[in-house]
């Protein structure tokens, strides 16, 4: 914080932020450094001091807060929404009662979604509570199908996967390599497969297309990856109630971008077995990965193959959760979307709890969060999305893979790997970061950058300009770079 001058009245308010405010994934007794946000806009935030040395206080924002601010900051259209609903009213309880933005928002949600049996929605809080809903439900549907003495209580799961931080969704996340090792003897034990893998960018992506041989193994699908997950099915499915995963790309448990046909084979399985399928799309819903939801690559791929329509693998989720981008980052909210096969089952009359699904959040289908999240759908619903994600890949290939794939210093002994889809960059190091090394740099550059574990990523708003993703591409290889003396300097002490 050398680097700022702080007012007497912020400064206050970081030292009380030091002392009292517990930041995601840190400690308060040795915090990381944290930046006071005065205001944000479009993509760029807006620190509360001014420099007094190398620091930048505007900075390029290429999280997307998370990213959930697709629409990016300030965004004229949602502000308007929900300040002509709160003039209405803020919050009513959904017990016994409705109102006009939560159904116009499951209207318009069901037809983004695009299939004919995903049409009953569930609203929850957040992502977490999302897949904590969506695990009820696969134990609900099963108790009430079968009893609860069938056995089936188990979800079978893809190691490196993250579903939240919850205990339900902590107990599918990857017990060994996710950072909820720690709660491993108080969670569930459920089954684990090994996660497929690896590619650079998919075999459906623009940028493959237009230009294959820069990646070489994109359309190469290995028959062998689904061969645990096939075995583990064909052995264990009278214990498994659904099986859950984040569809294509993996997200904080690794980045890791997978073939569609993966999904297709786990789809089929899905089906042969009657095992529920459950895709998380949280992070890879609203057209982050370069269709509207990460699951439509699977027909986009089967079209691309040219498999006529009635011999494709209808590639869908039993049970659907989105959340972040859903309110264009505006509030916490999220849905959980099912077949009528499932409700039904659980409607029964004839079950312990007489067909009521049990789980009820206070603030569920909150109204202001409803008029948010249906003006970002409206957006989304207009098409700019796609040209925008096209663009920030098509810059994230020519300015971030194609430099670092083709930078011998770097490659292979400062850098594992580089990925790139849709509006979604990824450099995985060989090594976990210096968080707070990386951090600062970033911020002095006037970038806002987070992060983890071996992974310097990026998920910009759809709406960050040519120059702005210019300037965020750059500064990424500039920080690699001096990161890569600063180890070169250490060594030689």
């Amino acid at each position: 914080m050398d680097s700022f001058t702080l007012s007497p009245e912020v400064n206050d308010l970081l030292e009380f932020d030091k002392s009292h405010l517990w930041h995601p994934y840190t400690s308060m007794k040795n915090p990381l450094p944290v930046y006071p946000v005065k205001s944000a806009s479009g993509s760029l935030i807006t620190l509360d001091a001014s420099t007094n040395g190398p620091l930048n206080p505007t900075l390029v924002e290429a999280m997307s807060s998370w990213w959930c601010m697709i629409h990016g900051y300030n965004n004229t259209e949602i502000n308007e929404a929900m300040i002509s609903q709160i003039q209405r009213m803020s919050h009513v309880m959904f017990g016994g009662l409705t109102h006009a933005p939560v159904i116009h928002l499951v209207q318009r949600l069901l037809a983004l979604v695009g299939h004919r049996k995903l049409q009953c929605c569930f609203m929850a809080d957040s992502g977490s509570v999302a897949v904590e809903v969506s695990m009820k439900m696969a134990l609900q549907y099963e108790f009430t199908k079968n009893g609860d003495k069938s056995g089936k209580c188990k979800f079978l799961a893809v190691r490196n996967g993250y579903h939240g931080d919850t205990f339900g969704a902590m107990s599918v996340c990857d017990p060994v390599n996710s950072m909820h090792s720690l709660y491993s003897g108080y969670l569930p034990e459920n089954i684990f497969v090994s996660a497929p893998s690896m590619l650079d960018t998919l075999p459906t992506s623009k940028a493959f297309k237009e230009a294959p041989e820069i990646f070489k193994m994109a359309a190469n699908w290995r028959s062998s990856d689904i061969d645990e997950l096939r075995a583990t099915v064909e052995e264990r499915h009278s214990e498994i109630c659904a099986l859950i995963l984040e569809p294509i790309l993996q997200g904080a448990g690794g980045m890791r971008l997978y073939h569609p046909q993966y999904l297709i084979e786990a789809r089929k399985l899905c089906t042969r077995y009657a095992i529920p399928l459950i895709m998380d799309e949280i992070a890879t819903g609203f057209g982050r990965t370069g269709e509207m939801f990460a699951f439509h690559h699977c027909k986009v791929y089967q079209d691309g193959l040219k498999i006529a329509a009635e011999d494709q693998v209808d590639v869908y989720p039993d049970i659907l959760c989105v959340g972040k981008a859903l309110t264009g980052g505006y509030m916490t909210l999220s849905a959980v979307i099912t077949t009528d096969h499932i409700k039904d089952v659980i409607s029964s009359p004839n079950s312990v709890t007489g067909g009521c699904f049990m789980h009820g959040p206070t603030f569920m289908a909150n109204p202001l969060a409803c008029s948010a999240a249906n003006k970002s759908l409206e957006i989304l619903a207009r098409g700019h999305w796609r040209e925008q994600t096209s663009r920030i890949e098509k810059q994230l290939v020519h300015q971030l893979y194609v430099p670092l794939k083709n930078d011998e210093q770097l490659m292979g002994s400062l850098i594992q790997d580089v990925r790139v889809v849709g509006a979604v960059g990824v450099v995985e190091l060989q090594n976990p970061v210096n968080l707070s090394w990386f951090h600062q740099r970033f911020v002095a550059k006037g970038v806002y950058v987070r992060p983890f574990n071996k992974l310097i990523y990026i998920m910009p708003p759809y709406i960050i300009t040519e120059n702005e993703l210019t300037k965020v591409t750059h500064t990424i290889i500039e920080v690699i770079q001096e990161w890569k003396q600063e180890l070169d300097r250490r060594k030689n002490c």
